[in-house]
Order: C-alpha cells, then structure tokens, then sequence
C-alpha cells in the first residue's frame, strides 16, 4: 500500500474517531435508546489507526515492523 493510501486510512480513522466521541458525549435522551454503538466504532477507529501506524513505520524506515518478538 502507498504511503498516501496509508496516511489518508490514518486520516480518515482519525475523524471517525473524533465523530464517534462527539457523538458519544452528547446528553441521553430517556426513553430512546442509542440506534449505533459509538463505543464499538471508537473501537475500530483505534484499531485502524493503531494498524496504519505501525505500516506508516514500516514504510518511512523501510524495514518491516516486526514488534517486540520479531
């Protein structure tokens, strides 16, 4: 995957992020429950970010991330 490919999933996992915590943070209507999980989506937003950023560090330096074991 090119380096622009892999910023802009960083981007755009990023923003997602921040929706799903702005929408997370407003106030509880009772008697209506939330139609979407923003805990959940907040989740995946990580996970994308946490997984771009170790493939941006093995694009910029050139070697594959291997972590710890590796």
């Amino acid at each position: 995957m090119p380096l622009t490919v892999t910023i802009a999933i960083l981007v755009v996992a990023a923003l997602v992020f921040a929706l799903a915590t702005y929408k997370a943070r407003q106030p509880y209507e009772p008697g209506r429950p939330p139609f979407v999980p923003y805990l959940v989506i907040q989740f995946v937003a990580v996970l994308a970010i946490i997984l771009m950023a170790g493939h941006l560090v093995s694009l910029l330096t050139g070697r594959p991330f291997t972590g710890r074991l590796g």
